[in-house]
């Protein structure tokens, strides 16, 4: 091979590589798009879990509807008030006040408490088993072949005893388990304190309906509507009002629960160190009185 063959090669790699690079330059130039930077900012605040409980696909999506929508800056439940707090500061706009949703299970059957169970031979899964009828009396329960413990990436939910349990230590409320469970009973909650009242039931049957297929299943009578304001009894279910979730209202809130005939009105989440120490040596009852207050008590619910 002859020096001046080696010598055109380099030329025209040379060549190449001067126009390539002009036609790069331009091509950037040319179809440059102008990316607001706020919007990298936004993904910077964001935990960066990509779990879709703001309602959108991931956090770049979401920072990009904060940012070009005016997209509220308090849906990341993951990340929480601090997370809220960074998007406002890019924003230039002040918080509103949030709380942390987190999932609630309105079911409280165990095994030993559902009526009408049949043996189930199928796909070990609750979305196959809710095609099948006879799977237990109950329509409306949690069948407990934990579609909500494989959807959740936190190891937050476990089923015990065939029911589906949240551990709101570990839970950061992006919604996985309630979107998968196919009879919808676990949907979210703001968390206005660390302990919530909820109603672990979901039939709407009348009462007599009920007791023929669950030992514990809210029968519609109405004792907690008439004690609190928190209760709306509808479609034969009790359902709470949180918009009247207060403290002031939560003390009726308590005398209802006492009042539950199938104490169906029970406290989730996670209890306080005065709670922990008030309970030490004894196990744990579903409806305790904790130390409600905490850092949003003297805040305004927006609903």
């Amino acid at each position: 091979m002859s020096w001046v063959i080696i010598g055109l090669a380099a030329a025209t790699m040379l060549v190449m590589g001067l126009v390539l690079s002009f036609l790069l330059g331009w091509a950037n130039r040319a179809f440059y798009v102008e990316v607001d930077p706020r919007v990298d900012a936004a993904i910077d605040a964001l935990p960066g879990a990509n779990c879709g409980g703001c309602g959108y696909v991931g956090c770049g999506e979401y920072a990009e509807a904060v940012v070009l929508d005016d997209e509220a800056v308090n849906l990341c439940t993951v990340g929480g008030k601090s997370c809220a707090e960074a998007l406002a500061a890019v924003m230039g706009v002040a918080v509103t006040v949030s709380y942390p949703w987190r999932p609630v299970v309105h079911c409280g059957a165990r095994y030993i408490d559902r009526l009408g169970r049949s043996p189930y031979l199928g796909e070990q899964r609750c979305g196959p088993a809710n095609l099948v009828t006879d799977v237990q009396g109950c329509t409306y329960g949690c069948l407990g072949f934990g579609d909500c413990t494989r959807a959740c990436n936190y190891d937050a939910i476990h089923v015990e005893d065939g029911l589906a349990r949240v551990d709101y230590e570990a839970c950061v409320g992006c919604g996985a388990c309630a979107k998968v469970c196919p009879r919808n009973i676990i949907t979210m909650a703001p968390f206005k304190s660390e302990r919530m009242l909820v109603v672990e039931c979901s039939n709407h049957d009348a009462g007599k309906d009920v007791k023929s297929v669950c030992k514990v299943g809210c029968l519609g009578c109405k004792a907690c509507e008439r004690t609190s304001g928190m209760f709306t009894v509808v479609n034969n279910l009790s359902t709470i009002n949180y918009d009247n979730y207060t403290l002031e209202n939560l003390t009726s809130g308590l005398v209802a629960a006492k009042k539950c005939p199938r104490n169906r009105l029970v406290f989730v989440g996670t209890p306080s160190d005065k709670d922990i120490l008030a309970v030490a040596g004894e196990e744990l009852p579903d409806v305790v009185e904790p130390d409600f207050k905490t850092s949003v008590d003297d805040t305004e619910w927006r609903g």
